[in-house]
């Protein structure tokens, strides 16, 4: 199965992503924003972070998710390139460990700037084959 797959869509980039699981659709989802971000270059997990989210929903859940990893990118300067998420309470609590390093313009390649994750063609499909859909505002 695909990890993921990119969706055209007029001034802004789609992503559906796929998992065994909704862990692994969030997982597949963050790899998927970073490739965008970097152009697909190779990060190394040399730092080591821990987010914890709640949302009344998955939906909102994975737009919290994904804006959290794209604050502690834009204001940290944080590229990740490795995920591991537990969802719990009827996937509306989130644990998650991400690994990743400090953005550098010589080993990274500096794909699209993401300036939002929006609301708009949001999905999350829990049943087997589990995926989720988000578009990103470039």
């Amino acid at each position: 199965m695909q990890k993921y797959e990119l969706i055209d869509h007029t001034a802004d980039v789609g992503v559906k992503a796929n998992g065994a699981n909704l862990s692994e659709c969030f997982e597949n989802a963050a790899r998927a924003m970073f490739d965008i971000i970097t152009d697909k270059s190779e990060i190394e997990n040399i730092g080591q972070y821990t987010i914890e989210l709640e949302a009344d929903d998955s939906e909102q859940l994975l737009v919290d998710w994904l804006s959290e990893l794209l604050y502690l990118n834009s204001a940290k300067n944080l590229v990740f390139g490795f995920f591991k998420v537990n969802l719990k309470n009827y996937n509306k609590k989130l644990t998650a460990t991400v690994f990743g390093e400090k953005f550098d313009f010589s080993k990274h390649k500096a794909g699209a700037e993401i300036k939002a994750v929006t609301y708009h063609m949001l999905e999350v499909k829990k049943k087997k084959p589990c995926h989720v859909t988000v578009l990103f505002d470039i």
